[in-house]
Order: C-alpha cells, then sequence, then structure tokens
C-alpha cells in the first residue's frame, strides 16, 4: 500500500485511540515529531481521562469512540493504544478506512488471533507494531556493535529482570500493580505483558529463535497470572539465550532497567544499570540516563513509524515480523506450567 497522502504545509493529523496509562507516553513521542506530525484527536469512552491527556498535550477534539473519531473523517494515521483484548477489532475497523496503523503491542491477545488479523487486513491499510523496548537507544548501540563484529559470533546470552514490585510494601499496596493496577487482573500477566518486550528484543539483537524451554510460576495473592519466568531459547545461529524474570525478589527494587549479558567468541557486551560496556579488542564503555532512554524510545519508536509511511519503506516492527515474537510467547504459555 502506498503512503498517505500529506499536504507540504501541514504535519500529518494523528487519531489516538485509547486514553489510558501508556498514552502520556505515547503522547509525549509524539510531541517530539511536532514539525511531522500532531494528534488532533483522542477517543475515549472513559471522557474525564480523555480530556485529561487532551489538556495536558493541546489535543483538539474528543470522542467517546473510535467510529465516532473515524466517522468525523480528517486524519492522516491512527494510534492504537487501548487494552490489548481491543486491538484486533480496533485496527480492522482503521483499516476499513485506509488509513495506516500503528498499534500497542500485542497485536491481539493471542498468536492465533494476530494471525488471523494480519491476514484480513493485509493489502488493506499500513500496519506497525509498537514495539518500542528494542529502540531504547543502548539497544540499538548493542546492535551496532553486533553488526560490526565487535565481539564476533555470541555463543551464549542471558537477560535478566528481577523486581520487588510485587512485594507488600509497609503500606501494605504492590507498586507494580500501583503503577499499572490493570496488571492485577490479567490472566496472562508476565510474559503476554513485560517479558513480550524482551523477548522481541533478543530478536532483534540475535535472530530468530526457537523456545527450547519454559517454566512459570504464580506466588503474588494481588495477581491473577503468572509473576515468574524461566525461558530458554536458541537463536538460529546456535547461541544459547536465558531470560529469567522474578517480580517477588526480596534484595531487588520495586523496578529496575533489564540486565544483559552477551558472550561472544572473541569478546563481551554487558548491559547493567545505567552503565554498557564491551570487552575483548575494543573495548568500550557508555553511560546512559534511563529514564530518558525510555522516553526516546517512544519518539524513535514514532519517528521510525513517519519515516517508513513518507519513503513508503517497510516497517521495522511489521505485522510478519511481529508474528514470531507472538509465536514464542503463545509456545511459553502452552510449555511453561503456570503453578
Amino acid at each position: 500500500m502506498s503512503a498517505p497522502h500529506k499536504s507540504e504545509n501541514r504535519p500529518m493529523r494523528i487519531g489516538l485511540i485509547g486514553a489510558g496509562w501508556v498514552t502520556q507516553h505515547h503522547l509525549a513521542g509524539w510531541s517530539k515529531h511536532a514539525n511531522r506530525a500532531r494528534v488532533v484527536s483522542i477517543a475515549d469512552p472513559n471522557q474525564e481521562q480523555a480530556q485529561s491527556r487532551a489538556s495536558a498535550f493541546g489535543i483538539d477534539q474528543l470522542f467517546e469512540s473510535a467510529e465516532k473519531m473515524l466517522a468525523h473523517g480528517g486524519l492522516d494515521a491512527v494510534d492504537i493504544a487501548s487494552p490489548r483484548e481491543t486491538h484486533a477489532d480496533l485496527v480492522r475497523m482503521v483499516a476499513r478506512h485506509g488509513l495506516p496503523v500503528l498499534c500497542q503491542k500485542p497485536l491481539a491477545p493471542t498468536y492465533q488471533e494476530a494471525c488471523a488479523l494480519v491476514a484480513q487486513t493485509k493489502g488493506m491499510t499500513r500496519l506497525m507494531v509498537h514495539e518500542n523496548w528494542r529502540f531504547r537507544p543502548y539497544y540499538r548501540q548493542i546492535s551496532k556493535w553486533l553488526n560490526e563484529h565487535r565481539i564476533g559470533p555470541v555463543v551464549q546470552a542471558q537477560m535478566t529482570l528481577l523486581t520487588s514490585g510485587l512485594i507488600e510494601n509497609q503500606q501494605g499496596r504492590y507498586p507494580t500493580i500501583d503503577r499499572q493496577p490493570f496488571m492485577a487482573s490479567l490472566n496472562r500477566a508476565l510474559v503476554m505483558e513485560i517479558l513480550i518486550h524482551h523477548i522481541d528484543t533478543l530478536r532483534f539483537l540475535l535472530g530468530d529463535m526457537h523456545l527450547v524451554h519454559a517454566r512459570l510460576g504464580h506466588s503474588c495473592k494481588a495477581m491473577t497470572g503468572e509473576d515468574r519466568a524461566s525461558l530458554i531459547f536458541e537463536a538460529s545461529s546456535g547461541a544459547t539465550v536465558s531470560l529469567l524474570s522474578n517480580l517477588r525478589v526480596w534484595g531487588e527494587p520495586e523496578a529496575k532497567p533489564d540486565e544483559l549479558l552477551l558472550i561472544g567468541e572473541t569478546g563481551t557486551i554487558r548491559l547493567s544499570g545505567d552503565t554498557l560496556s564491551s570487552h575483548g579488542n575494543a573495548a568500550e564503555q557508555l553511560k546512559y540516563d534511563m529514564p530518558a532512554c525510555y522516553s526516546e524510545s517512544y519518539a524513535a519508536t514514532i519517528g521510525h513509524f513517519l519515516d517508513a509511511l513518507e519513503a513508503d519503506s517497510a516497517f521495522e516492527t511489521n505485522p510478519e515480523d511481529n508474528l514470531q515474537t507472538l509465536r514464542l510467547v503463545e509456545e511459553i504459555y502452552a510449555f511453561g506450567s503456570n503453578v
């Protein structure tokens, strides 16, 4: 499908579907590209929340539903940032209007539903998955080092996400749930909501992977779904990849950046805290402002969406690529026992 028409005298007009927690980051990201695109309308049945977002980011039009926003017209593209169970129907709706779509991950609650969605909308719209983790500056730097053969072929990789966010604090609260309350009621929680990012990033860095082992667990009484995971993959290159996560680890902070270790034949790359380092023939150390990187990843994802629309080129996180991440997520739930 060709790039959408855009007047040379104005930015693209974007409609945002959703006004929940994540949309503050979407809107901040769009604001970084104000000369190229502007969110002009927002649709959400919670009009109080929608009004709050509109006031904070100067959005002109509010709608109670996506149907009303699309019927009003005047849009060049749509950003879907609503709950995951609504994504598939909304993508279909926007596709029927022929508008390009940036859809928050996941495309659908299950791999099978996502496959059906991709097949049904193919050729109807330009669709990109908003998978922002891989756009964080330090992961882009790691990719650059790997492409430069900084450490030779990777033979082992280990990624960890360990926090105390689901340990009850002195106020009787759970920090992870306070930050994102919807997490508490998800049947598919840690893997589908959080580790899907890490799996996608590992695929971005190391290529396609297949699942070797998965073990899921559930301990937090305030959570419906899993809160720990032990996963092992094998990359197409033959590298063994371990992903370990637990949100109930005493001695860890409530929130913590990812830890990543890549062991190559001629060197090592390590991400720990705010420090990225390479060891071997080309030793180097870089420091990052981690909160800034979080924000920058949204802006970079949106920037890529706009770049590809303007150039009529492929999206990095196109539906076909994202299905490979969702396939692994689905296999993890089938393989792992939730105990």
